[in-house]
């Protein structure tokens, strides 16, 4: 079947789209526990790169897993498939153009190394939010820690599942010790490094 799949070559380069926009494309992707702060910065953040007239698109654990990977359990595997499809749809938006930001707990580093893979090293910002377990859990929106410590949701990470931090993340955050907007600024100062824009 794959013999029979050749891919076209379309006429507008991601350089041409990229000249468009200003800028060049970048995916920044937060790993972090549930709780920790990554969908609040990632938002803090789109707001902050739209006022500079750079084009986002910001994708999320809980409302791609709602559309795209509905099908996916909370297994080790499907865990691993949900992130190699969101890293997928993140290469077609930076093919776009565009500055993706993609907040997912992504527990797995092999998982997070095929994400940098599968888009270019070059193309990844890594953002750790780095923020205590039992703040975390003290924080608890969503009720998901107090239900995996009663057990009644497995395979919840930080309780019955593990989570592997990075090892060399290009930034780290913890949400007990800067507030949302200085974690912006922080990331922020990483992305303008690498998107150089043109005026």
């Amino acid at each position: 079947m794959e013999e029979n799949v050749i891919p076209h070559n379309f006429s507008v380069s991601q350089q041409q789209r990229s000249e468009l926009k200003k800028h060049k494309p970048l995916l920044v992707w937060f790993t972090g526990l549930s709780g920790s702060g990554k969908s609040t910065i990632a938002n803090a953040l789109e707001k902050a790169l739209f006022a500079k007239n750079i084009h986002t698109y910001l994708l999320d654990g809980d409302n791609v897993r709602k559309g795209l990977n509905n099908n996916l359990s909370f297994s080790q595997e499907d865990r691993t498939e949900n992130i190699r499809r969101i890293a997928e749809v993140s290469n077609l938006m930076i093919d776009a153009g565009l500055v993706v930001l993609a907040s997912f707990v992504s527990p797995y580093r092999e998982d997070r190394e095929n994400v940098k893979r599968i888009v270019g090293y070059q193309n990844l910002v890594e953002v750790f939010v780095n923020t205590p377990i039992a703040e975390c859990e003290r924080r608890d929106v969503k009720g998901l820690y107090a239900k995996a410590r009663a057990g009644e949701i497995q395979n919840f990470t930080g309780v019955n599942a593990p989570y592997e931090a990075p090892m060399a993340p290009d930034v780290e955050i913890d949400t007990t010790m800067f507030s949302v907007e200085e974690a912006v600024s922080l990331i922020l100062d990483e992305i303008e490094k690498r998107i150089k824009r043109k005026e």
